[in-house]
This record gives structure tokens, C-alpha cells and sequence, in this order.
């Protein structure tokens, strides 16, 4: 990641702070023009486009962070969250489950582990 999509990024979460979302929407958007990797940026943007109610573009963006963090709890259980707000109950729940399976495996694999050791 480069350091400057990570100041962009602050700059995003500074303009959330002061509840400035065009302006945070916009700096992570050059965050994620910076580095199309940056996870966190994209998670941001999707929580700041559900909070201006752009649920379409809240989904697709909140979409791309569980493609970039497949084993992030987190990720499924923000896309459900925003799938709720947007009304779509079904899958809301539909990615909650995936995020409760996913958290569930990663359980299994620690006692696993530990039973090993």
C-alpha cells in the first residue's frame, strides 16, 4: 500500500469524524484510486455510501472488501448490515450466516490446533 493512499485514507476518516461524507467519500475514492487493494478504504467508503443511503453503491463497494478479506468475519457481517439497511432482509441474513459459518471454521481450526499442541 502506498503511504499516499493511507494519508488519503486518514483524510477520509478525518472528514467522518467531523461528519463531512462527500468529503470522506471523495478521499476514499482516491484511496482506492491510489491502491485498488487498500481493503479499509473500500470498507470505509461502503459504510460512508450506506450512511448517505447510496445502498447500490454502499453493496458493491462493501462487496469488494470480502473479495479482498475472504476470511474477515467483519466484512460479511458489514455487508449484511447494509443489506439490512437497505431492506433486503434476505440477504441480509444470507451474508450474516456466511459470516457466522466462516467465524464458526475459524473456531474449529484454533481448537484443532490446540488439541494438537
Amino acid at each position: 500500500m502506498t503511504s499516499n493512499a493511507e494519508d488519503l485514507y486518514d483524510q477520509a476518516v478525518d472528514h467522518v469524524a467531523d461528519g463531512n461524507l462527500d468529503a470522506a467519500i471523495a478521499a476514499y475514492r482516491q484511496a482506492i484510486d491510489a491502491d485498488a487493494t487498500f481493503a479499509d478504504a473500500w470498507e470505509g467508503l461502503s459504510m460512508a455510501l450506506a450512511d448517505q443511503e447510496k445502498y447500490a453503491d454502499a453493496l458493491e463497494a462493501a462487496h469488494k472488501v470480502v473479495e479482498l478479506t475472504p476470511d474477515e468475519q467483519l466484512a460479511f457481517t458489514n455487508l449484511s448490515r447494509i443489506y439490512q439497511r437497505a431492506d433486503e432482509i434476505e440477504k441480509a441474513e444470507e451474508w450474516a450466516a456466511k459470516g457466522r459459518i466462516l467465524e464458526w471454521k475459524r473456531q474449529l481450526k484454533e481448537s484443532d490446533e490446540g488439541q494438537e499442541g
